[in-house]
């Protein structure tokens, strides 16, 4: 096994491995590329749904993903793995955020103890669109002038619950007009890694995001600034699919978003996410 890092603000790949046959001495060098680079892509890869979730339980307990609009998992056999997919079966979708843009989150932050990796295997993938990227928030929370890590110290944010990085309401809430109203947890805006003691950002997702004690206008000058810095090029990774690609990064340390892409094009991809290891360390 090799890995090799990126020219770029993070990431690496890993080659000479097949993910779905790794054991447990490959898995802690795998863990270990992660905590050090933050995304890791592996190319030409072959696994069943059974060997996805078996060897992404190596990395920790796994995290079960939202349902379908009907109240049911999205894979029926395995309801550890999420389907990213804008593929309609019998006129219900067969995954979750379709076609169009995701914009810049981190997943299932709206919770108050959000899955710390995720690893995504892309099955079915559209001649063009549909680039992922990552934005590395160690680096952006490092290279915030002072006066903004004095302002956000000891503030935090909600995350909203209501809606998908599609922009989509999910099942069981109502559109809201006022942000202090928003539903979700809270969480601070930079968190302590209790494995290494490194601060990131932690934004989550900006649409109906919140800082309380603040006034709307003050909270929404303070995120958009925050988001403007986090999500510049220099913190950030493209990653241009083909089928067989797994990515695996960790989501408390890492933003990501998707180009949108051709909706008659078929985008098939399985994730699975492993729980937190965060603490609200200040």
């Amino acid at each position: 096994m090799e890995i090799s890092k990126f020219d770029a603000a993070l990431g690496a790949t890993v080659s000479g491995i097949q993910l779905g046959q790794a054991q447990d001495g490959d898995i802690e060098t795998i863990k270990q590329a992660l905590d050090d680079n933050l995304v890791l892509v592996l190319h030409n890869q072959t696994m069943t749904d059974d060997e996805l979730v078996a060897t992404s339980t190596k990395f920790g307990k796994l995290d079960i993903p939202g349902v379908n609009p009907k109240g049911k998992p999205f894979h029926a056999e395995h309801p550890e793995i999420n389907v990213i997919s804008n593929i309609m079966v019998d006129g219900q979708p067969a995954g979750n955020l379709g076609a169009g843009e995701a914009v810049w989150h981190a997943d299932m932050t709206y919770k108050d103890d959000p899955p710390r990796a995720a690893v995504l295997y892309a099955l079915e993938i559209p001649p063009a669109g549909g680039s992922t990227y990552f934005a590395n928030m160690y680096a952006a929370y490092e290279a915030l002038p002072d006066s903004l890590k004095k302002a956000i110290d000891g503030k935090t944010a909600i995350h909203d619950a209501s809606h998908n990085s599609a922009g989509i309401l999910r099942k069981g809430y109502e559109e809201i007009t006022d942000v202090r109203e928003t539903p979700g947890a809270r969480h601070a805006l930079a968190r302590t890694n209790p494995i290494n003691g490194k601060r990131a950002l932690f934004l989550g997702r900006r649409p109906r995001s919140y800082v309380p004690g603040l006034t709307v206008a003050e909270s929404d000058a303070l995120l958009d600034q925050l988001w403007a810095h986090a999500t510049q090029e220099q913190f950030v990774y493209r990653h241009d699919w083909k089928v067989g690609d797994v990515l695996i990064w960790g989501n408390l340390e890492v933003l990501h978003r998707r180009d949108p892409f051709d909706a008659s094009a078929r985008r098939r991809m399985h994730r699975t996410q492993i729980g937190s290891y965060w603490t609200e360390a200040a």
